[in-house]
């Protein structure tokens, strides 16, 4: 049997990879994720979880360990934020290209400059195209549930995947997380294996240079090209959806908690009106919502548990017969708009002419306060745009002040 205990988003990402048996973990401190690797080294050092601890002097060479281990068959395990995602951009590629099953918890924190340690989702949003799966979490339970369910798809898939979580909102904030036990976290996640054979006596190069069209390799088959190695991972990706929604119903199975849905959805089966968001986003909003509910408003709240690859097919249905849409999110794509309310409108476009108002917010940026009466306003300008009112091209920025 597991039990609850009370503990911060870093505490509970870092012995989730404990649970998961992880074998290998590179270490590199930047706030606010620098006390996952430091409770993950008091359970190496205590004997309580059998890992190689290896400490880097960045982390571009924290990806390069993960990359280096994985290929060879270990669990790996590193976590970072910001600039120092940012700093692994080259690895992330190989990671994602090389079909590594590494999974790295990333606690959302804004990008310098200006410098800030604080809370916005422009760190991964950014690396959205680099291959990875992104899971997005709402609360203390989901950063240790996504992450288990994280390392099965990964080794599933062969993709790694980001575990997103936010920076101090999450990382430092203590919640009650139900722990599962260590026999019911194996009988859902087994050691992994690898798809191929290291044998000494017969090396074989991996990743080598591939050329424009297909090869014979040693064995006289045709390798794929790198446009086939390309396409092989968005195939990947677009077949992903199912198995993770299979896994999360699996997962539910033996916890109590299912992630057969990658919609977190919270009063929207008659709602007219939807907040869309992202991690804790979804948690405010959801209050908010009691508040409109309370003022005859049918509101609700649809928020994404995985980003990548993009539920566009579940995202378009949950949002069939609303009005009007405000899309809230912590993030900006310089000269258009926030990348979740692009993608929503990319989703919708395709799906029988549905056509809701969408409109899109962009709060929380550096670790702004998101306040009720910031989501209430989304809501009403949202509502007076859905009667008729002229609508606004360009993402309305709340809160931000000067």
């Amino acid at each position: 049997m597991g039990q609850t205990l009370i503990l911060t988003g870093n505490q509970t990402a870092a012995l989730a990879a404990k649970l998961c048996r992880v074998q290998v973990i590179a270490a590199y401190p930047i706030t606010p994720q620098s006390k996952i690797p430091e409770v993950l080294s008091e359970y190496v050092e205590k004997g309580e979880l059998p890992a190689e601890f290896v400490r880097v002097e960045s982390e571009h060479s924290a990806m390069g360990v993960c990359i280096s281990a994985s290929m060879v068959g270990a669990r790996v395990f590193t976590a970072t934020a910001a600039n120092g995602l940012a700093y692994m951009h080259e690895q992330l590629h190989w990671a994602a290209g090389a079909r590594l099953p590494i999974v790295m918890p990333v606690t959302n924190r804004g990008l310098g400059a200006p410098w800030t340690i604080l809370n916005d989702m422009q760190d991964s949003i950014a690396q959205r195209d680099t291959g990875w799966m992104q899971f997005y979490c709402l609360n203390n339970q989901e950063i240790l549930d996504q992450t288990i369910l994280a390392y099965r798809t990964a080794e599933a898939l062969l993709v790694p995947i980001m575990v997103c979580f936010d920076g101090f909102r999450l990382s430092h904030t203590m919640m009650p997380v139900e722990i599962p036990s260590q026999d019911e976290v194996d009988a859902f996640l087994p050691p992994y294996r690898l798809p191929y054979t290291i044998d000494a006596q017969n090396p074989v190069n991996i990743n080598p240079v591939v050329m424009t069209d297909p090869l014979p390799d040693p064995a006289g088959e045709l390798a794929p090209s790198y446009m086939g190695f390309r396409r092989r991972l968005q195939e990947a990706h677009e077949s992903a959806l199912p198995v993770i929604a299979r896994l999360g119903r699996e997962f539910g199975e033996i916890f109590g908690r299912s992630y057969e849905d990658s919609l977190y959805r919270y009063r929207n089966e008659d709602a007219d009106f939807l907040f869309l968001t992202m991690g804790s986003l979804s948690s405010e909003a959801s209050d908010t919502v009691d508040i409109l509910r309370d003022e005859g408003v049918r509101a609700g709240v649809i928020g994404l548990r995985v980003f990548r690859p993009f539920p566009a097919h579940q995202l378009a249905s949950a949002v069939s017969g609303v009005k009007g849409i405000a899309v809230v999110e912590k993030a900006i794509s310089y000269g258009y708009e926030g990348a979740l309310a692009t993608e929503l409108k990319a989703a919708l476009f395709s799906a029988n002419g549905l056509r809701p108002v969408v409109t899109n917010y962009v709060v929380g940026l550096g670790g702004k306060d998101v306040k009720p009466t910031d989501l209430l306003e989304a809501a009403r300008d949202t509502l007076t745009q859905v009667d008729g009112a002229s609508r606004h091209e360009h993402p309305k920025w709340l809160g931000s002040g000067v």
